[in-house]
């Protein structure tokens, strides 16, 4: 798995915008584009793709800028990285396409979709609120098949 500088700058940059605009404070791209660092025209991008799935809004004009467009509990690091484009899987190995002969017997293919399961669900129950707040995510219950293999 790699997250892409899109992936981590779309990160970076949607907390930077919740601890810059904490009261729904609009803030512009040129404001967050020097906080962390990231070119405006790239930052400009990323929050294109990010408004279009309604993780931000925006306004334009004097004042303008973009803000959270939804409460920080409910926000999720996998939804802010699926946004920006990631893709989160360990390999390229599909469990959903049939083209391997050997999936059915291969125990390494297993693995693979465990740990991907692993990682997205974990992203997915973190939430910006808790990295804001430097909590730890604790995935509940459910075995994967890491259980029955390792």
């Amino acid at each position: 798995m790699r997250i892409t500088n899109k992936g981590r700058y779309a990160l970076r940059a949607t907390i930077a915008l919740a601890q810059m605009g904490k009261n729904g404070e609009m803030i512009s791209v040129g404001s967050l584009s020097e906080a962390e660092e990231i070119s405006s025209v790239f930052l400009e991008q990323i929050f294109f793709k990010l408004k279009k799935a309604g993780i931000v809004r925006s306004v334009r004009g004097p004042g303008g800028g973009f803000s959270i467009n939804r409460p920080l509990d409910s926000l999720t690091v996998k939804e802010i990285l699926d946004a920006a484009g990631e893709e989160l899987t360990v390999l390229p190995c599909n469990r959903r396409e049939a083209e391997c002969e050997r999936q059915s017997e291969c125990i390494s293919h297993q693995v693979i979709i465990s740990v991907t399961d692993l990682v997205n669900q974990y992203l997915g129950g973190l939430t910006l609120e808790m990295v804001l707040n430097n909590e730890e995510y604790q995935p509940t219950g459910g075995s994967t098949v890491l259980d029955k293999v390792v």
